[in-house]
């Protein structure tokens, strides 16, 4: 086949995988066809890989190379990655989902800055403008390779989410933009100065690392969505190094995209994406340091929530992360079941930020086959819970605080949440009386309306189950 043929076959692979991936952002917007968004997504990164695959072999064939070798050369790392990929995502937990795509950021961050390193050794024609590609490019890889590292250390507790508050951070942060923009201009001006490139890579590094490393645990939502948008312009910033389009495409989009959901994570939790940046409340889940005296608690059985739930004709459950990490939610899924089958109005409401991924309680529920119709955002639910009989909040905690609506001072005030206390009956599933993620303590527990039924999520609701 001709040169000018494997050409045009890998333009027009390019255009139909490019069309495939917003489909495929077009699927995944909606539970219904986020099945068929994956679908698309993986049809056209298939085809980009086979069109690549083909331009690279042309290249090497057309410059005398060895192509037996190329084909090696090729195969084995996509042989070796894919073979990863499909061990992690087949021994993966939903639990763990969240630091394994923040992982997975990073992996995005390295190549592009092994792809910037390898640009400045075999400069293209284009002088100037290239420079700035290579700078760029290996600064926003540099920036997402160790901001994503901290986030899987922090997803995963392995260090702790409690926010890194160092003096004077902020300005740190801004000398170190200031002298990153001299150095690209030194870097442009000297045609490429290795010495520059070599002190903002570094600069990048550990500007990343102390980027993730301010934010708080009760923020890491918005962080992985940072991230995630990141590594899109990373892999755009790859894509103008390499002239390849379809990278600068699917870089733009996966980068716009994590903006834009960045923001709807900051726009429910009532925060700016700079004060994201800057630090956030979150400082693990400890105990909380307010000494207010809320009262008492009531503690509950199962068998006394079964009784409720026999007599109640709507029913409202809010899941949070305790639920992904009880696995409750295919007891949750078969309650839900036996209640709808009792003609009880069973709905959930879902916080944006529940969980530590966007959309992880979505995920959760739909695994356990719960109907999409009945689960609603957080906007769709609020005006309900005063006709509501009884409000189920699993292994939910700052999402269904009323301080946050109620309490000025609290340092989550402002914050959108479940406003489950205006409900007839609230049941709250957890462990113990701790604080949430965000360490703040929870005046939903105390009031006269609210139950404690503690332990494990998973065995209370079973438990449920039986003594209906």
């Amino acid at each position: 086949m001709s040169a000018p043929n494997v050409v045009g076959l890998a333009s027009a692979a390019y255009i139909v995988a490019a069309l495939l991936f917003v489909a495929s952002l077009a699927g995944l917007s909606r539970h219904e066809t986020a099945k068929s968004g994956n679908t698309f997504g993986m049809i056209g990164m298939g085809l980009a890989l086979i069109a690549t695959v083909g331009l690279v072999l042309r290249s090497v064939d057309d410059t005398g190379g060895s192509t037996p070798l190329a084909v090696v050369l090729i195969l084995v790392p996509m042989v070796a990655g894919g073979a990863v990929g499909v061990w992690r995502a087949l021994r993966v937990e939903m639990t763990g989902m969240p630091q394994l795509i923040a992982m997975l950021h990073s992996f995005v961050g390295l190549a592009a800055v092994l792809v910037g390193y390898s640009s400045w050794l075999e400069p293209l024609e284009n002088g100037a403008v290239h420079l700035v590609e290579v700078f760029l490019g290996v600064f926003i890889g540099a920036v997402t390779l160790t901001g994503s590292v901290v986030a899987f250390l922090k997803l995963s507790a392995r260090i702790p989410s409690k926010p890194l508050m160092l003096p004077a951070r902020h300005l740190m942060n801004l000398v170190a933009l200031i002298v990153t923009v001299a150095l690209l201009v030194w870097f442009v001006t000297s045609d490429g100065s290795a010495a520059a490139l070599l002190l903002m890579t570094a600069i990048a590094l550990v500007f990343g690392w102390h980027l993730v490393a301010s934010i708080g645990g009760g923020d890491m939502p918005v962080v992985v969505s940072m991230l995630n948008s990141y590594s899109g312009w990373a892999a755009a910033a790859a894509g103008f190094m390499l002239g390849n389009d379809l990278l600068i495409v699917t870089g733009a989009l996966v980068g716009s995209s994590g903006a834009y959901l960045s923001y709807i994570m900051c726009q429910a939790m009532n925060r700016s994406f700079v004060s994201v940046i800057a630090g956030g409340f979150g400082s693990g889940a400890v105990a909380s340091s307010d000494d207010t005296d809320y009262g008492e608690h009531r503690e509950t059985s199962a068998a006394d929530v079964a009784d409720l739930l026999r007599e109640a004709s709507s029913v409202v459950i809010t899941p949070g992360y305790g639920m992904a990490v009880a696995q409750a939610q295919y007891p949750v899924a078969d309650l839900t079941r036996r209640l709808r089958e009792r003609g009880i109005d069973v709905r959930f409401g879902i916080h944006p930020v529940a969980g530590r991924l966007p959309g992880h309680m979505n995920v959760l529920l739909a695994e356990a086959k719960v109907p999409y119709d009945i689960v609603l955002e957080m906007d769709e639910v609020n005006d309900d819970f005063p006709a509501t009989d009884v409000v189920l909040v699993i292994g939910a905690n700052d999402t269904v605080n009323p301080a946050a609506a109620e309490d000025p001072t609290s340092p989550i005030a402002g914050m959108p949440v479940l406003q489950v206390w205006n409900a007839k009956d609230v049941v709250v599933f957890k462990r113990s009386m701790a604080a949430g993620y965000a360490g703040v303590q929870n005046p939903l527990f105390f009031r006269e309306n609210s139950q404690m039924l503690f332990g494990d999520a998973k065995e209370r609701v079973e438990d449920i189950i039986k003594a209906l």
